[in-house]
């Protein structure tokens, strides 16, 4: 069996970015392949405290194998990042120093059997946590009307063939539920054009990425999650967030806009950092990436600027 690798995407920029010192309390939101983690591990000694959270798992379990021997407290929660603000009560924690959340998703995901990857004939999950708890998206394909099934693809996945997408999985789900990935593929495949499936995006991508985006509510946790993250960094803290959708990238931006504006502080990247051209060579799904960066309080310690070459932006 092949070993399953994870790049982590802005590795070196995202951690540089947080200003971590020795004795911070940092949140790692998203620890997905963990590559972040434990990174942002080494930067803290014993006194220091590094929450990771990561509604897999697998994931806390990369963690912790991730930060054996590493000096600082560690503590993992399989938990969603919207939970943020209850997750820190549960552990008397009051205020964090700096808080990172990596919204890409890991090769780890992809191997997990849940139906996130078209390239293998898994059952039609892309739940994140536990598959038994809310709608997956095996529910989503054989009960949502045709016409919300046409918007959902539309709006969450910016898919030009949406209505045509819509009425074939319509028809599919009449013969017999659309219960596996391949399943699916065929069904959005009798309802886009020939030379559609003939492109270098495989004809399935648009759609599997707005049933991901649903099943999890992906931009419902991340408003809740950040807004979470802002109202508990102490002055000088910052939150980082890495997006790969021009969605995502559209709240963030905004939700960062607004506490400026609301005096809770500034906005460090006026435009949003993204991956060298070597980085985007070497793992080509960096491509979309973008990170943005805030600080609590009313003066950023250093500009971001000093730190990174000008190439880095957008």
């Amino acid at each position: 069996m092949t070993e399953t690798i994870h790049e982590s995407v802005l590795l070196t920029e995202a951690v540089a970015a947080l200003q971590v010192e020795p004795q911070h309390v940092v949140v790692d939101a998203t620890v997905g392949g963990a590559g972040h983690f434990a990174l942002l591990a080494s930067k803290l000694d014993a006194s220091g405290t590094l929450i990771g959270i990561d509604a897999d798992e697998e994931a806390l379990a990369r963690a912790k194998e991730k930060s054996t021997g590493m000096t600082a407290n560690i503590v993992l929660v399989n938990d969603n990042f919207r939970n943020l603000e209850a997750i820190l009560d549960a552990h008397g924690i009051e205020s964090i120093d700096s808080v990172l959340f990596d919204l890409g998703w890991s090769s780890f995901q992809l191997m997990r059997g849940r139906g996130f990857s078209f390239r293998a004939d898994e059952p039609l999950l892309m739940t994140y946590g536990d598959p038994t708890v809310g709608a997956t998206a095996m529910d989503m394909v054989n009960t949502l009307d045709e016409e919300q099934l046409a918007n959902l693809l539309f709006t969450l996945g910016d898919e030009r063939f949406s209505r045509g997408i819509a009425k074939s999985i319509s028809i599919a789900r009449r013969h017999s539920l659309i219960e596996t990935t391949f399943a699916l593929v065929q069904a959005i495949e009798g309802g886009v054009p020939a030379w559609y499936t003939k492109q270098r995006i495989h004809p399935a991508t648009k759609t599997f990425q707005a049933l991901r985006i649903a099943v999890n509510d992906e931009f419902g946790a991340l408003r809740d999650g950040l807004a979470s993250a802002l109202l508990r960094l102490r002055p000088g803290g910052r939150v980082a967030v890495i997006t790969f959708h021009s969605t995502e990238d559209r709240i963030v931006k905004t939700m960062f806009r607004e506490a400026q504006v609301g005096g809770k502080g500034v906005v460090v990247t006026k435009k949003p950092l993204v991956p060298t051209r070597a980085e985007i060579m070497g793992n080509p799904r960096a491509r979309s990436a973008k990170l943005r960066i805030f600080e609590a309080g009313t003066e950023v310690r250093s500009s971001i600027t000093s730190s990174f070459p000008s190439t880095l932006y957008a």
